[in-house]
Order: C-alpha cells, then sequence, then structure tokens
C-alpha cells in the first residue's frame, strides 16, 4: 500500500520535469513506470485474492467457532457420560472382584447343577418314552373298552329281547306261580312248587310241563345261551326217605333234574343245561310262617348268554 500511494505523487512530478530531464532519464523513468502499474496490478489482483481469503477465513472462523461451542456441549456431554461409566466401572469392577472371590463355590455349584440338569434330561427323555408307550396303550385300551362296551351292549340287548320272549310264552300263567326278572345281566325265571310239584314229589305236574315246554319252544333256538336250573326247599325235613333221597338237599336236585328232562326233551339242547339244588340254604324269607315257607319253595332257571367274547376281551387285557 505504501508503494501504491509513491507511485501515485511520483507521476505528476515525472510529468512536470520532462522537459528538464534527459531522454535515457526518461525511458528509465518510464521503464519504471510500466513495471509500477504492472506491480500495482498485481498487488491489486493480491489485494483482491486476499479480501477473498478473509472472506472465506472470516466464515471459517464462524463456522469453527460455532462447532467449537457444539464440541463444548458434546465435551461437557461426554464428561458426564464419562463420569457415569466410571462410576459403572467402580460397580462392575467391584462386583467382578466379589465373583472372582466366589468364582470356586460358584463353579462347584455350576457343576452340581449341570449334573442335576443331566438327571433331569435324562428324567424327561425317559418319562416322554413311558408317555409316548402310555399314550399307544391308553389308545388300546380305549379300543377295547369301546369293544367291550358293544359286546356287553349287546349281550343287555340279548338278555332284554330273551327277559320278552320268555314273559311272552309265560303270559298265560299266574304271576304268582311264574315271574321273570333281569338281574345281574341274566334272565331269572322263578316258578312256584305249586306250579311243578305235589308236597315231596319230584315229579312235575302236568300244567308245570305245559309251562316249561312253552319256556323251551322260546330259548330252544338261541344257541348263545347256558341255562342252570336250580331246586329250593324250605327248612322242613324230607318225611319220606329212600334210598336215593334222604334230605332238601337231594330233593331240590332230584327236582332240578326232572325239570331239565323236560326242557331237553322240548329241544333245549343238553350241552346248554346244567341241573343243580340248593335244598334249604338260599332262601328268599325266614322260614317261620307257611308263607314265607311257601315262597322258598321254587325252581329258578337261569338263563345266562355266552360270555366267551366278553372273557376273550378281558383276557386280552
Amino acid at each position: 500500500m505504501a508503494r501504491l500511494r509513491l507511485i501515485i505523487i511520483f507521476c505528476p512530478l515525472l510529468l512536470l520535469s520532462s522537459c528538464i530531464v534527459t531522454k535515457k532519464k526518461y525511458d528509465d523513468l518510464l521503464a519504471q513506470k510500466v513495471r509500477l502499474e504492472a506491480d500495482l496490478q498485481d498487488r491489486t489482483a493480491q489485494l483482491e485474492t486476499s479480501n477473498a481469503s478473509i472472506d472465506s477465513l472470516q466464515k471459517l472462523l464462524s463456522t469453527l467457532k460455532s462447532d467449537t461451542s457444539a464440541l463444548g456441549s458434546q465435551k461437557r456431554l461426554n464428561n458426564a457420560r464419562l463420569a457415569a461409566l466410571e462410576k459403572e466401572h467402580q460397580q462392575l469392577n467391584s462386583n467382578y472382584k466379589n465373583l472372582v472371590s466366589n468364582s470356586g463355590k460358584l463353579n462347584r455349584d455350576l457343576s452340581t447343577q449341570q449334573e442335576q440338569l443331566l438327571a433331569i434330561q435324562q428324567s424327561l427323555e425317559k418319562t416322554r418314552k413311558e408317555n409316548d408307550s402310555l399314550s399307544v396303550s391308553l389308545a388300546e385300551r380305549e379300543r377295547k373298552v369301546q369293544e367291550l362296551e358293544q359286546v356287553l351292549a349287546n349281550k343287555d340287548k340279548v338278555v332284554q329281547d330273551l327277559k320278552n320272549r320268555i314273559s311272552n310264552a309265560l303270559l298265560n300263567f299266574k304271576e304268582n306261580d311264574i315271574t321273570v326278572k333281569v338281574k345281574n345281566g341274566k334272565v331269572y325265571v322263578s316258578l312256584a312248587e305249586q306250579l311243578l310239584f305235589g308236597s315231596g314229589s319230584i315229579e312235575v305236574d302236568s300244567k308245570g310241563v305245559t309251562a316249561l315246554q312253552q319256556l323251551a319252544k322260546a330259548v330252544k333256538d338261541q344257541k348263545d345261551i347256558n341255562i342252570m336250573v336250580e331246586g329250593h326247599t324250605d327248612n322242613v325235613p324230607v318225611s319220606k326217605k329212600s334210598t336215593y333221597m334222604q334230605d332238601n338237599w337231594d330233593l331240590s336236585v332230584m327236582r332240578a333234574t326232572s325239570i331239565t328232562k323236560i326242557l331237553t326233551k322240548a329241544g333245549v339242547s343238553p350241552t346248554q343245561v346244567t341241573a343243580s339244588g340248593k335244598g334249604e340254604f338260599m332262601p328268599l324269607s325266614l322260614n317261620d310262617t307257611p308263607q314265607n315257607r311257601q315262597k322258598n319253595r321254587r325252581t329258578e332257571i337261569i338263563i345266562t348268554p355266552n360270555l366267551d367274547e366278553l372273557f376273550r376281551i378281558l383276557e386280552s387285557n
């Protein structure tokens, strides 16, 4: 800037003194002027460049100031975070030291827990296999239960149908003489003494023969049943003893045998019938009055469905 001012002042002086200087000196001054002007242009360009640099630097300074302020805030946040981290580090370090001091016990506990876990896993696998086996067994049992229930339902239907058929076949007889009931899955046909026998006799009366023939007709085609003929008496001793009949037991068996023969002669298969005698030992009532003794003198024909299929299912379980 000082050189520029010098040039500006010096130029008019050159003009004033042009008339008194030599040509050589004039040429030197002129060359100096040209140099100074070129230098002025360079300086002007440098000035403009410097001014642009100053503007850029000022902007950069403003940016740096803003960044510095932001960095200051960030630094304060980082300092606070660092303090918190240092505090957490101290706590973790303390915990670590405690864990290290207890590592022996923890290792032993871990080993014990691993052994327990292995035992539990083995037990779980065993239980799972047992459950799988039980599931298969349960499914099979459920199938057999359903099969058994179906067999029982069929048996109950057979028993009920049989009871209805027998009741219909014996409708012509008095209720006091014949009763037909279903009990425990069996059909019980109870015939009173007055329908079948005279006192102390083992010969069946004609009316009783008719009843037994009608009963045989109702069941003879039923091949899946078993028939038990049970004779029963009161406790009055037999009045007329013989070689083959010494007591009420003999009397009850012989009466059952007589009835069995009538049933088989009427068409019932002998393989389906069994004769037995209970004597006085299964009374319906106490033998303390004539009426009660009359109830006890009876013959019961017990008809049971063939249970082979039921037994097969039970045995398979």
